[in-house]
């Protein structure tokens, strides 16, 4: 690696950790109303995508308190008998699993981060031994017009794509979700940072979805 690649890098990662703070800050200051509210229009978008609409394979994150909920989405995944697959972080390694019903849903554990996903030693179908997803849906602290993603830093998802790549030759359409308060200027970004294909989000002023592409 060059070092004027080594050094945008880490200028990119010093700059994400200060942008993750602000991030963190905006979502503090969400009240549950309006996070419901404001999910509930976001799921419905996503649901009318065409990128969804084709999808048999989806895949989507169970959501943390300050992320876009997606229950909405999964009970509509269950409803059109199409296969769900859901993350399970165990150390630094996250797989995605299948996810049979929203009773399977319901009967997950809980994690430290309180939310829900299938237990070390679950034996279930992993996507890796799969023909692979038609769709990723995706969280993040914060997104861009760009459609530029910034994660929490543990590198879960850009690990995994980099895998489901060499896997699959290609990852397939990746749809972020996020609060209004998500979108900002620019996301810093490195080569190793997968752009979004879609970022669906909330306008505020006219209480409707708004998509970025």
């Amino acid at each position: 690696m060059s070092l004027s690649r080594e050094f945008r890098r880490a200028f990119a990662m010093e700059a994400k950790a200060v942008l993750r703070k602000t991030m963190k800050a905006r979502l503090r200051a969400m009240t549950a109303e309006d996070k419901e509210k404001q999910s509930n229009v976001i799921a419905s978008a996503l649901l009318a995508t065409k990128e969804y609409q084709d999808a048999e394979r989806v895949c989507v994150y169970l959501a943390m308190k300050d992320e876009v909920n997606t229950d909405l989405i999964l009970k509509d995944i269950f409803a059109k008998n199409r296969l769900c697959y859901v993350p399970r972080i165990i150390g630094p390694h996250m797989d995605m699993l299948r996810l049979r019903s929203w009773q399977d849903y319901e009967e997950l554990p809980r994690t430290i981060w309180n939310i829900r996903q299938p237990a070390e030693g679950d034996d279930r179908e992993n996507v890796m031994t799969t023909s692979g997803l038609d769709l990723i849906v995706m969280p993040g602290l914060g997104f861009d017009q760009a459609c530029r993603r910034l994660g929490r830093g543990k590198g879960y998802y850009d690990t995994y794509l980099n895998n489901y790549r060499k896997q699959f030759g290609s990852v397939p359409p990746l749809l972020a979700l996020a609060f209004s308060s998500q979108i900002c200027d620019e996301v810093p970004v490195t080569d190793l940072d997968v752009p979004m294909a879609k970022v669906i989000s909330y306008n505020s002023d006219t209480s409707t979805a708004v998509s970025m592409s």
